[in-house]
């Protein structure tokens, strides 16, 4: 758009879509927030327990050193100080102590030498071949992971000599747990990326923030902040379609009426997108031709309560397991300990029911814990999240949409239409880090500026290694 348009409606009361209103309303822009939902947040987020009345997340969701927009995103509302950092990262080794990742004091991207040396859950040829594809992808940079991004990642660790053992113990766990997809089937450009930016590039990119609060707690200000800067959210109206007079949108259909808007941000998964757009309008923009072909992977989330102390360790990664993390969310002045379960890329767990979801997750627990041994969980209440993620299969990134349309963009489009979320074309994947940089860039577009936070700066010697080449 050649000027900013004075009344922007935003589809979508997740992180993206608050992360762009929340920039366009400082800029004193008119912003709505429509959200279907009564709650802001999107699938980041908190719902009361009509079991016990508790307030639980949908699923941990864990914050990194190197999430620079979403660290920038959280100073805007004032959370920060909810979150609370750690730099251990405990890999669990029955009968043996866990194993302990750490950053020490050597400079990237030799930062975790002695913790990685130590662990006892590799053998050290296991270590050696480890050793052997950190190399190679950090040699090859960013510019030479993207020629892998038609390829599966299973492919490069076959390239690199990882033996199936250490594919199952470490490079799957990372993995999985940050891309939502198995080594084979994940896009090798965004498994390298995890590693290449959130492993090798920084000593500070691998810290992990977790909330100390309610995930929906933390989006709570979001309304406010928009509010105080002129704008306003609309919690529990339904967007029917957008509104296309044949050359630009002129707002938002809902079941409340006609939200009218100089621009519109569409700042929702692709399947919901793809409700909203009729035929004119996928003819007319490119970037809305891909919508039924973005995948989706399922997250399961396992809240466990238990009548006294049974976990040890603030979180703790369960190599080789079917759980792939577990949680320590505290303790109640009774003893009572809540621990949180997450697998991810949990297709096989999505037809199992509660009581079967609890026996294995259980068994996982017990594994890393003997201290649950014998101790029988007083509530258990998965949450099943089928449609988590985008699935950033090899060759997705050809299909992701840009956040808006020019003459000059692959795909053309609709000048006033913008889009957000973490499945597009953002360069990351599937992360809370993600949507946020997709709704800063929709917002930045709408400016005309740039609005992204720098990443991360590389340390000396990674960069001269090729990291950041």
């Amino acid at each position: 758009m050649t000027a900013s348009p004075r009344s922007v409606a935003v589809v979508g009361g997740g992180i993206a879509g608050l992360a762009c209103a929340l920039r366009l309303a400082e800029r004193g822009i008119g912003v709505t927030v429509i959200e279907t939902r009564r709650k802001l947040g999107g699938r980041a987020t908190s719902f009361v327990d009509p079991r016990t009345g508790e307030v639980l997340d949908n699923c941990q969701h864990v914050l990194m050193g190197c999430c620079t927009n979403l660290i920038d995103f959280y100073a805007r509302l004032g959370v920060l100080d909810a979150i609370e950092w750690h730099r251990d990262i405990h890999w669990m080794n029955p009968p043996h102590a866990p194993d302990r990742m750490r950053p020490g004091r050597l400079p990237a991207p030799g930062h975790f030498t002695w913790s990685f040396l130590r662990m006892r859950m590799l053998s050290l040829g296991e270590k050696v071949a480890v050793a052997r594809a950190m190399w190679r992808m950090l040699r090859m940079g960013a510019s030479g992971r993207l020629a892998w991004e038609g390829r599966a990642f299973g492919e490069f660790l076959a390239e690199t000599r990882q033996p199936q053992r250490v594919v199952d113990v470490f490079w799957s766990p990372v993995v999985v747990s940050a891309c939502n997809l198995d080594v084979g089937e994940v896009s090798a450009a965004s498994a390298m990326q995890v590693f290449q930016e959130g492993f090798l590039a920084s000593s500070e990119a691998p810290l992990m923030g977790l909330s100390t609060v309610p995930l929906v707690r933390l989006y709570d200000p979001a309304e406010q902040a928009i509010a105080a800067a002129g704008g306003s959210v609309r919690l529990g109206v339904s967007a029917r379609a957008i509104a296309f007079d044949g050359r630009r949108v002129t707002g938002v259909v809902t079941d409340e009426g006609v939200v009218e808007a100089d621009a519109v941000v569409a700042a929702l998964p692709a399947d919901r997108l793809a409700k909203l757009v009729s035929s004119t309008l996928v003819r007319a923009d490119g970037r809305l031709a891909h919508l039924e072909e973005v995948g989706s992977s399922p997250i399961l989330g396992v809240h466990l309560r238990f009548p006294r102390k049974v976990m040890d360790l603030p979180h703790a990664v369960l190599p080789g397991r079917g759980t792939h993390w577990l949680f320590d969310k505290g303790c109640e002045p009774d003893g009572s300990q809540h621990v949180h379960a997450v697998i991810s890329g949990a297709d096989r767990w999505m037809e199992l029911d509660e009581d079967a979801i609890a026996a294995r997750v259980l068994a996982d627990l017990r594994w890393a814990f003997p201290a649950a041994c014998g101790v029988e969980p007083t509530a258990v209440r998965s949450v099943k999240e089928k449609r988590a993620t985008f699935a950033p299969v090899p060759g997705f990134d050809r299909i992701r949409p840009g956040a808006a349309a020019s003459g000059i963009d692959r795909d053309g489009g609709v000048g006033n239409l913008f889009i957000a979320g973490d499945w597009s074309r953002t360069g990351w994947p599937a992360t809370m880090e993600g949507a946020v940089r997709s709704g800063y860039a929709a917002a930045g577009a709408i400016v005309g500026e740039r609005m992204l936070v720098p990443d991360l700066a590389p340390a000396p010697l990674a960069r001269i290694l090729g990291v950041a080449r």
